[in-house]
């Protein structure tokens, strides 16, 4: 992949991201760019969701079929939820409200907002309101979601998904932009499927449900 930028390693501070550096980021992925960038959990590679470009190179990357993948959307509130999936009943939305932002991926019936590419085999879509300031600061100022996947490897605990400077180094010629935001989790999402009304873990991470039920 032609990197639309010169892989740049841009350091924002979580507890106050400055605009200007955020609005650099914005305008990486308004322009298809894909970028890496700190959640509440692993570090996340993502791009804009309405650039079908940008996400057919996500999906190079991981060497996937978009009709296939399971990627998550990063929302920046409720009411940004809201625009991508069917509707949810009031007991689903309280707990919703109880536990974002935080470390769950909630998997909804999807509505005609997803985007075709990734939709075509798909009814459903993973939800993230990731508490971390960066990330939510990325979605207001782009104004959509963040399509977005874990360059956390399942199978084992590997050094590079914590460290931002090992994360530019293994990425600095595949993405546009890695977001140095500190050292990030080694453990992933909560995977929590919505879809018939209950709350069924799919996976088992860094978020107790239990808690907001």
């Amino acid at each position: 992949m032609i990197c639309l930028y010169s892989n740049m390693l841009i350091k924002i501070y979580p507890e106050n991201p400055n605009p200007k550096a955020i609005e650099q980021v914005v305008e990486v992925l308004r322009k298809g760019g894909l970028i890496i960038y700190p959640t509440d959990t692993v570090y996340g590679l993502g791009c804009d969701i309405t650039n079908h470009k940008a996400i057919e190179a996500i999906c190079k990357i991981r060497k996937i079929k978009p009709e296939k993948a399971n990627f998550s959307f990063i929302c920046s509130d409720l009411r940004h939820i809201s625009d991508y999936i069917k509707p949810i009943d009031n007991t689903t939305f309280r707990v919703l409200k109880k536990a974002l932002p935080g470390p769950f991926t909630f998997i909804f019936n999807a509505n005609g907002n997803v985007p075709k590419l990734l939709s075509n085999n798909k009814k459903t879509v993973g939800i993230r309101v990731p508490d971390n300031n960066i990330a939510r600061d990325i979605v207001i100022a782009l104004g959509n979601p963040i399509l977005s996947t874990s360059i956390h490897d399942d199978d084992e605990i590997i050094e590079y998904s914590t460290d931002p400077e090992l994360i530019h180094e293994k990425y600095e010629n595949t993405v546009d932009i890695v977001i140095d935001g500190g050292y990030g989790d080694n453990v992933p999402s909560t995977v929590v499927d919505c879809t018939t009304g209950d709350f069924e873990i799919i996976r088992e991470g860094k978020g107790d449900l239990e808690m907001y039920l």
